[in-house]
């Protein structure tokens, strides 16, 4: 085989917005992969390698992760852990005629690399390139579309059960998921169903003891249990080489030996009966970093029919040492320095807002200090949501429940029953994984659990999984919820702060975008919001601005632009968009015939449509524009790329606001 060098080079990469090419952006990156991953273009170029080769196959791939991840960015320590797994799932089973569905997709990077993405690598989660996550549009390798933890058992029995049915019983299926998105119960569900079917389907476990933050439960401890006492899978190596040595042939292997083996699982380990309880033939645990026993249990299973789990032990972060010791830490770090491992900050000379989440972490301490009733729960977001900062400080008080958004919510209405004031913490986009739960567990019951809503909005490199976009609509139409928006950080202070007085009964919604706001002296004092109140940010004339939430600010932006221009906006910032003010509503109509409504969430049944069913049923005449996120899904790209492409940054507002204000030009004699 030739050695090749590749440097990558993608050359003009086209930003496209809504109002044409708004970037040209040239991505040159003087990084080699490997000469063996140089010549890999798809998986039928790695079987064309010998076993020997694919330890240095895993030591290129790991490298060149690691090169491309620490210059452009991206999720790190989760692909770094399954290298191995990558390169002898590909190496192993044909696909994409076999299917392999990545759960989550944090964990894909070796997968795209190896089926055709390697030269445009560079462009991961960047706008217009890569998906962070598989995605079946990108490539016919990408089997599934991901994002949402605990799907791929459902998916791949699915696929399983079609194949079945279409005759194409040489079909493997192949579901690889984290110990941590095990712990959903939509894993379960599907590995309830998988043990009846006779598809072949196999699970792979990955235990790491990781999701974002470390994995928490029952399951944790017994997936442990599993790894530590390996007295029954020595015993059971050993009576099957006896066997192979005995004159019975196979047909005692596959008859009498399967009892004698079910018997050992009984009389000497409890590890196996959770899976095996379920139908699951299980087979492991096994070292998930060496790559030959990884080959070879891979093509022993491919012989063996219906559904299986094979449990795998990996390390997250697995040959980049700070990753290995700082999982957290490096499940994300942003751009870094490959050698020393310090993670790049931004510099500034002048102090800068918080982070919406920081705000959240350390108003609920405050008020959990002087509410002895109040708690904190979240499931698997300790971090992401700063929820940590309460674990850390009262840790009777605060818990991550694991990757179940269902539970979350109803286990926070169990709270709210004996008097309790939970705030439970959960982003937007998973927030739709326990509709039901918000519906017939809370808002029925009028239980006052407060729903903080984080990453509400465009969220930005992770796209559509994850954008925030519906929880306007889908919490509006509830009845019984109070649902709100904070301009800025003392906002949200204030919301928190009234949605834990006992005044209020019902269960109350507090929505917030990812990353800064806009108040460096953030820490106000707080104050109680009349539930149903917004408040006027400007007068004016000619015309009106209504905004929801953060998105104030970008309003606010664009009416101080087109002052000069003699257009003069008035701005309210509503907060509530259930109930509405319909007081200030009332004077809005009352004195503007022109209207723009401004929301980072659908327009669909979103903010805007609130104020135009206000108007219908009060009789107002007036014209109105609905600015917010289109019905159409928003790709990945930075927030501010996005914002402008829907055209609802401060640009765009100001753009809107000309389009309905005639600028008055004086005319001199």
């Amino acid at each position: 085989m030739a050695v090749k060098a590749v440097t990558l080079q993608i050359n003009k990469l086209c930003i496209v917005g809504a109002a044409g090419i708004v970037q040209d952006k040239t991505w040159n990156m003087d990084i080699k992969a490997g000469a063996l991953l140089a010549n890999i273009n798809n998986p039928d170029d790695l079987k064309e390698l010998n076993r020997e080769q694919l330890h240095q196959v895993c030591d290129e791939l790991r490298q060149y992760i690691i090169d491309v991840v620490s210059v452009y960015g991206g999720h790190f320590g989760a692909s770094l852990g399954v290298v191995e797994l990558s390169v002898a799932l590909h190496y192993v089973f044909n696909t994409p005629y076999d299917q392999l569905v990545w759960d989550v997709g944090h964990q894909a990077y070796g997968h795209k690399i190896l089926t055709g993405r390697r030269d445009n690598f560079a462009t991961n989660r960047k706008y217009n390139g890569l998906s962070g996550f598989p995605k079946r549009s990108e490539s016919e390798y990408d089997t599934f579309g991901v994002g949402h933890s605990s799907t791929s058992i459902s998916a791949a029995l699915g696929m399983a059960m079609a194949s079945h049915y279409k005759g194409e019983n040489d079909r493997q299926h192949v579901a690889i998921i984290g110990d941590g998105a095990m712990t959903a119960g939509l894993a379960f569900e599907a590995m309830n169903h998988a043990g009846i079917e006779k598809s072949n389907v196999l699970i792979i476990l990955n235990d790491n003891c990781m999701s974002i933050d470390p994995n928490v439960g029952a399951l944790k401890e017994y997936l442990t249990d599993i790894t530590t006492s390996h007295t029954y899978n020595d015993l059971r190596d050993n009576v099957w080489k006896a066997l192979g040595k005995l004159p019975v042939g196979k047909s005692f292997s596959r008859g009498m030996a399967s009892k004698l083996e079910a018997s050992l699982k009984g009389m000497v380990s409890q590890s196996s009966n959770l899976f095996e309880a379920l139908k699951l033939r299980y087979f492991g645990p096994i070292d998930g970093h060496n790559i030959t026993k990884l080959v070879d249990t891979l093509k022993d299973l491919k012989d063996i029919p219906g559904p299986k789990i094979l449990h795998i032990k990996t390390v997250k972060g697995k040959g980049y040492d700070l990753a290995e010791k700082d999982q957290t830490k490096w499940h994300a770090p942003g751009l870094f320095d490959k050698v020393t491992g310090v993670i790049q900050k931004k510099k500034f000379d002048i102090p800068q807002p918080p982070k919406y989440q920081d705000v959240f972490g350390h108003t609920i301490i405050e008020l959990a200090e002087k509410n002895k009733k109040i708690f904190g729960i979240t499931p698997a977001m300790p971090s992401g949501s700063s929820l940590k900062f309460m674990m850390e400080k009262m840790p009777d008080r605060a818990f991550d429940v694991g990757i179940c958004e269902q539970h979350a919510v109803t286990v926070s209405a169990g709270m709210a029953t004996q008097g309790m004031k939970v705030f439970c913490n959960i982003y937007s986009s998973f927030m739709q994984r326990a509709y039901d739960m918000v519906i017939h567990d809370v808002a029925i019951q009028k239980l006052p659990v407060i729903f903080c809503l984080d990453r509400a909005g465009l969220v930005g490199e992770d796209g559509p999984t994850h954008h925030g976009c519906y929880d306007i609509a889908y919490m509006r139409c509830i009845p019984n919820m109070i649902v709100s928006a904070p301009m800025n950080e003392g906002e949200l202070r204030d919301l928190m702060y009234t949605a834990q007085l006992d005044s209020n009964t019902l269960p109350f919604v507090i929505r917030y975008p990812r990353g800064e706001g806009v108040m460096p002296d953030w820490k106000t004092d707080m104050k109680e919001v009349k539930i149903g109140t917004g408040r006027k940010v400007k007068d004016g004339a000619e015309i009106a601005v209504l905004s929801f939430g953060h998105v104030g600010n970008f309003a606010a932006s664009a009416i101080r632009d087109v002052k000069a221009e003699g257009i003069n906006p008035a701005h309210y910032d509503m907060r509530f968009v259930k109930p509405l003010d319909e007081e200030m509503l009332h004077e809005v109509f009352g004195k503007f015939n022109k209207v723009i409504t401004i929301e980072d969430g659908t327009v669909v049944g979103g903010f805007g449509s609130a104020i135009l069913e206000f108007m219908n049923e009060h009789g107002y005449k007036a014209d109105v524009k609905i600015m917010g996120i289109p019905d159409r899904l928003i790709e990945h790209g930075t927030p501010k790329q996005l914002y402008d492409e829907i055209g609802i940054d401060a640009n765009g507002i100001a753009a809107a606001l000309r389009a309905m204000v005639p600028v008055k030009v004086s005319v001199v004699s």
